[in-house]
């Protein structure tokens, strides 16, 4: 029997979860949960990572106090985000959080410098206003003096295994998300730093998933009386984690990572950095045992959690099940957005961003909260189908069954939705793939796991999925047809 604790950090929450090898199967616990999100200050949206820290630490304490000590303990995040670091502090400022303004027109401005085709052909990931290259542009602009000061800047669940740990390190899967790394020389872009003037010293080293990084900074293991507890760099990306954890087999599936964001793609031996790639606007992110995510960022739940945001500043309070049951109740396929369109990645007004939306292209204006999920939710799951096609495009594949993981799977709904949209077969689960990811990468890290193919059966035997065979392929057939004369 094996203990370890995974720092689960998402843009709406984190969590530190404890997880317990044994007899092949994974025991998982929920110790404690804390909101993540953003802060304004100045006019500026930046992350409270202090904060974040001091929640960890709660965690941490929880465990503690129960006389569990963890063979191990690893950090996942969200990517692009970073914190600047030098030898004499640990926190130069407060890092940006990614939906910020400051990148708006990043885009254009880096062109002018490198072409968008160099910067693809470099990295092979997909062109978003706040990657981590276009941050660290505006700092270069806006704010030479901190970047002057840093020894290195450090993406955020590797930021948290520095303040565990004291070792600054890049992890390959997060390093992959910045649109910096190279992922054929699975190294920085010594080409765009050089390009963009970019001080090469700020960039960590990078080390593979699954690297044991040393015990914890002595500080710690007296506070927590830890002292054989390992900190590892897993896949500090959360998509990167739960994507080890997908249960699958053969090569003929996709997966959806689904959130606050929906990643969908496949795992693939190498990157595919090529014209129809970057046409369809897909990454090429680092995965465990040096594979590939070939994949594409697209919103996500992300509208759901704004539409209930707004209700709740008007007074109603409903739930994700509430919202759930009501959107099950609303007529089916009545009305349908494009969730690619700008207006839904940024905050504040979501439902009247629909309604604006649906009244702009010529549709009844959904008006009631389960009229409006339910268009959200018929909505993604088109834009799933849409973005399968340009996969298999892309890679030469045929996906004849979709993964879900993550909390989107929770959703009976949405996952049929899913499947009718497709015309597939869908596989929903494990909700907690990402932390299940971590914990058993530590495992591997460690030696108590022999390969990524023992990892994924482990999965299956802890966790069983659900399958949603697809329905009233008609009616799907015509909304999609509708779907693809909307406009992005």
């Amino acid at each position: 029997m094996n203990h370890y604790v995974a720092l689960d950090l998402g843009a709406e929450s984190g969590r530190v979860m404890l997880g317990t090898l044994a007899d092949g199967k994974l025991q998982m616990e929920e110790v404690h949960r804390f909101a993540t999100g953003g802060t304004t200050i100045q006019g500026s949206l930046r992350w409270d990572i202090l904060h974040l820290f001091a929640e960890i630490k709660i965690g941490l304490h929880k465990i503690a106090v129960r006389q569990i000590e963890p063979a191990s303990i690893s950090t996942d995040s969200w990517g692009v985000d970073y914190v600047y670091v030098n030898t004499d502090e640990p926190l130069l400022t407060l890092p940006f959080h990614y939906r910020d303004t400051r990148t708006d027109d990043a885009l254009e401005k880096a062109f002018a410098r490198v072409p968008a085709e160099t910067i693809f052909d470099e990295t092979g990931i997909q062109f978003m206003i706040f990657n981590t290259l276009y941050q660290l542009l505006d700092d270069q602009s806006r704010r030479p003096k901190i970047m002057e000061l840093a020894s290195h800047f450090i993406c955020i669940g590797d930021y948290i295994n520095y303040l565990l740990s004291g070792r600054a390190v890049a992890e390959e899967s997060l390093a992959s998300t910045t649109q910096i790394y190279n992922p054929h020389q699975r190294a920085w872009s010594k080409t765009l730093i050089g390009q963009f003037g970019l001080p090469e010293h700020i960039f960590p080293p990078i080390v593979p998933p699954g690297t044991a990084l040393g015990a914890l900074l002595p500080s710690l293991a007296d506070e927590f009386k830890w002292t054989q507890t390992r900190v590892v760099a897993t896949c500090s990306h959360d998509t990167g984690a739960a994507v080890a954890a997908v249960p699958a087999e053969g090569e003929d599936w996709a997966y959806l990572s689904s959130g606050t964001w929906s990643l969908l793609g496949i795992e693939n031996p190498t990157p595919v950095i090529n014209k129809k790639s970057s046409g369809h606007n897909f990454t090429n992110e680092a995965g465990l045992g040096g594979t590939t995510r070939l994949l594409k960022n697209i919103v996500g739940l992300w509208i759901v959690q704004e539409c209930r945001r707004a209700w709740q500043k008007e007074g109603h309070n409903y739930s994700y099940d509430d919202l759930a049951r009501q959107a099950g109740e609303a007529e089916p396929l009545r009305s349908l957005i494009h969730p690619a369109d700008a207006r839904f990645y940024k905050p504040d007004q979501m439902p009247q961003k629909i309604a604006d939306y649906c009244s702009e292209t010529g549709q009844p204006v959904p008006a009631t909260p389960g009229a409006i999920i339910r268009c959200a939710y018929e909505s993604l799951a088109l834009l799933y189908r849409g973005t399968l096609e340009q996969l298999e495009e892309i890679s030469g594949k045929t996906i004849s069954r979709l993964h879900i993981v993550g909390g989107g799977s929770k959703s009976d709904l949405l996952n049929q939705m899913a499947a009718n949209a497709t015309q597939i077969p869908v596989v929903a689960g494990p909700v907690e793939a990402t932390a299940i990811g971590n914990l058993l990468i530590q495992a591997l890290a460690l030696g108590h796991l022999k390969s990524s193919v023992e990892l994924r059966q482990v999965v299956k035997n802890s966790f069983p999925g659900k399958v949603y065979q697809p329905e009233h392929q008609a009616e799907w057939e015509q909304a999609w047809q509708k779907f693809k004369e909307l406009k992005s």
